[in-house]
């Protein structure tokens, strides 16, 4: 069974900081793109970060950029999103998500990605 399980998530005080992880099983992750994206209360699903199947890339919303760091350790088919300087606005379900493998379209649309994760909660209290 294909799967991504996030963990990491937790309530943490404004400026404060967390590390996301998301274990992948059941194939191998190493050739997709992963992305994080995120869903606040009565708001839409929003894309946060993805990194390229490579590592070589890495894409960011404007709201975390120079905030957030998103990375990857193949070997342990896990993704890493590594969130300073949290903001209550940053409050949300976080979702882990990965594509097909060799996927080379744009890494920001939910569309892109065909597994996700179940979500793991981040609250940021102010």
């Amino acid at each position: 069974q294909v799967q991504l399980v996030e963990s990491g998530g937790g309530l943490v005080q404004a400026g404060g900081s967390l590390r996301l992880a998301c274990a992948a099983s059941g194939r191998s992750f190493s050739r997709s793109a992963m992305g994080w994206f995120r869903q606040a209360p009565e708001k839409e699903r929003e894309f946060v970060s993805a990194v390229t199947w490579s590592g070589n890339y890495t894409y960011y919303a404007d709201s975390v950029k120079g905030r957030f760091t998103i990375s990857r350790d193949n070997a342990k088919n896990t993704v890493y999103l590594q969130m300073n300087s949290l903001k209550a606005e940053d409050t949300a379900v976080y979702y882990c998500a990965a594509t097909r493998e060799y996927y080379t379209g744009t890494k920001n649309s939910i569309s892109a990605y065909d597994t996700w994760g179940q979500g793991t909660q981040v609250t940021v209290s102010s």
